[in-house]
């Protein structure tokens, strides 16, 4: 049986009359289908009982790109630069997070998603790069360039990372889209992929658990830009159907 993709919605306002919607960009969809999962959008529900009943029939948790974390939750205060955020998703995804984490569920983070899983298991983040590293780097600059496809630096991968073994390659160039990042990586946690400038750009777990974040956008590459990606997703899909150790 294909196993269920639980994806965390994000929050998206149309008009400011109108209640907001929940949803997700198609290319998130697109890589589970192609990979042999069957996605299934979770709603941003702040009842925990149908939070859990949710969480109970997914097989795999990925979370998707998005507005900032709310700096609260890494204990910080928030600085001038940081961007819009979704305190309802964080509330979301933050506990559907670590109950994966615990139950050693496949966990795939993709830009707002690594950052979510560095702070769900007590880690932090830079809040503006450019405000708090000031790196030459754009790491904004597919966002600026509006192609989701744009390469916009390279990406350095520790050659001993399952990453690495995954796509086939220790360094090649990347899209970026964000301008956050991991800065204290949680326990748990460490660090396999940079960018130029240092930035953390992909997180792994050290339990043998699928647990594996990326600062980039794959989902947007997979598919034509960069088909080496679709190898993470057919591997995350694929671990999915393992029952996890009692």
């Amino acid at each position: 049986m294909r196993p269920f993709i639980g994806i965390p919605c994000g929050t998206f306002r149309d008009k400011d009359w109108c209640p907001p919607s929940f949803g997700h960009r198609q290319t998130y969809v697109d890589a589970v289908v192609a990979a042999g999962g069957v996605p299934l959008l979770i709603p941003l529900v702040e009842d925990e009982r149908v939070l859990r009943a949710l969480y109970e029939r997914i097989d795999g948790l990925l979370l998707a790109g998005g507005r900032d974390v709310e700096p609260v939750f890494y204990g910080e205060a928030p600085i001038a630069e940081i961007g819009e955020i979704d305190r309802l998703r964080d509330l979301v995804e933050l506990p559907l997070t670590r109950w994966a984490a615990r139950d050693g569920m496949p966990i795939l983070g993709i830009c707002r998603g690594v950052q979510v899983l560095n702070v769900a298991l007590g880690g932090t983040l830079y809040q503006d790069i450019p405000a708090q590293i000031g790196s030459a780097i754009r790491h904004d600059d597919s966002y600026l360039h509006e192609d989701w496809t744009h390469m916009a630096h390279e990406l350095r991968l520790d050659p001993a990372s399952r990453l690495a073994q995954l796509i086939g390659t220790q360094r090649f160039t990347t899209n970026s889209l964000h301008h956050q990042s991991v800065k204290d990586v949680a326990p748990g946690l460490r660090a396999v992929g940079w960018a130029p400038d240092g930035v953390i750009e992909a997180l792994e777990g050290n339990n043998g658990h699928f647990v594996i974040g990326v600062q980039c956008h794959p989902e947007a590459l997979q598919a034509a830009a960069d088909p080496r990606w679709a190898t993470l997703f057919r591997a995350f899909v694929a671990s999915c159907c393992v029952p996890s150790p009692a």
